[in-house]
Order: C-alpha cells, then sequence, then structure tokens
C-alpha cells in the first residue's frame, strides 16, 4: 500500500429522487502499534468516544445490533485487513482482496466498556467456523478482533478464552492489529 495517505472511501446512497452520492475522505494511516488508538474516524458528541472494530460475518447484522445497544454513538460498515488498496464492494465478495467485512464501533467509556463489545459480539455470531457466517462462505466472512491499542489487544485476548466455555468447538478468531479500514456508509433516505 502507499504510505502517507490512503482513501477511505464513503459511500452515501440517496434513494429520494434516485440521486446517488460518493464521497471519498483521506486519513492518516495508522503506521506504528503506539498509534493504533488514532481511529480513522475521531467522533467527540458527549465527550470522548472509543472505538471498537469487529468482523464476524455479513456487517450489516452486526451493525444493526450494535446501534441498539446503550452507550454506542455510531456505527459504521467497512472492510479491513486486506492487501488491495480501495477494493470494489464487488472484489471483496469476490474473496480476492483479503479483507474482511467489518464493523467500527464508536461507543461512550462512561457507558459502556470494550468487554461489554465483545461479549456481545460472541453473541452474534459464530467464531467457531473458520471463513463462514451461516451460508455466508469466504475470508471476508472470517470472524476477527481488530484491536487499536495494546489495551483492546489484551482484553480481546482475554475475552476469547472466556468466551470458549460457551461453544463446543475451538474459537478460531483471529486478533490483529487495526492498520487500515475501509469505510462504507449507505443511507437510505425517504422510504
Amino acid at each position: 500500500m502507499k504510505q502517507g495517505f490512503v482513501h477511505f472511501i464513503f459511500v452515501l446512497l440517496l434513494l429520494s429522487g434516485g440521486a446517488y452520492l460518493v464521497q471519498a475522505a483521506a486519513a492518516k494511516k495508522l503506521d506504528k502499534p503506539e498509534n493504533k488508538g488514532n481511529t480513522t474516524m475521531d467522533i467527540k458528541r458527549s465527550g470522548q468516544l472509543e472505538t471498537a472494530t469487529v468482523g464476524g460475518g455479513c456487517f450489516w447484522c452486526l451493525e444493526a445490533v450494535y446501534e441498539k445497544l446503550d452507550g454506542v454513538e455510531s456505527c459504521v460498515s467497512g472492510y479491513a485487513g486486506g492487501h488491495v488498496e480501495n477494493p470494489s464492494y464487488k472484489a471483496v465478495c469476490d474473496g480476492t482482496t483479503g479483507h474482511a467485512e467489518v464493523v467500527q464501533v464508536h461507543y461512550d467509556p462512561a457507558m459502556t466498556n470494550y468487554a461489554e463489545i465483545l461479549d456481545w459480539f460472541w453473541r452474534m455470531h459464530n467464531p467457531t467456523t473458520l471463513n463462514r457466517q451461516g451460508n455466508d462462505v469466504g475470508t471476508q466472512y472470517r470472524s476477527v478482533i481488530y484491536y487499536h491499542n495494546d489495551e483492546q489487544k489484551q482484553i480481546a485476548e482475554k475475552s476469547i478464552a472466556n468466551a470458549q466455555s460457551a461453544f463446543k468447538d475451538k474459537i478460531v478468531t483471529e486478533v490483529e492489529a487495526l492498520e487500515l479500514i475501509i469505510l462504507v456508509v449507505v443511507l437510505m433516505i425517504g422510504l
């Protein structure tokens, strides 16, 4: 991938009047582990928010649940962990880019915490199936936790160990540092 800036793709789908708007925004690449806390979107509404990034099958399914949790301010679906810069949705779905479908969760740490975000993660998908969630098959549907800092990595590893007792088969969830996420935002207006 190119050094310096990488592009994050925001797709705004405006269905009223059939208008489509595609907007790209640039964000600084997270080059070093100590910068993993500098997320792609620094959202500040009612205070300092924290960010969790997880993949467990179809990102729309994860996003729908996380959006309803107390303390979650926003969720954005996207792709992470791949080797192709700015892939298309089709390329990711074809499984040729190495990306996983992920959801980035922005939450208020005064109302919830990273461990609770991960507790919900284990309830929403089957972390024991490699590269598969239900009928969705391919590496883009793998179970993965992308950590933003060393504290999140430690919490994720502990969470896996604690969650294992709830599953008969071994958890195959990957734990990786988040280096880049390509965000895809779809807004449906006027429906």
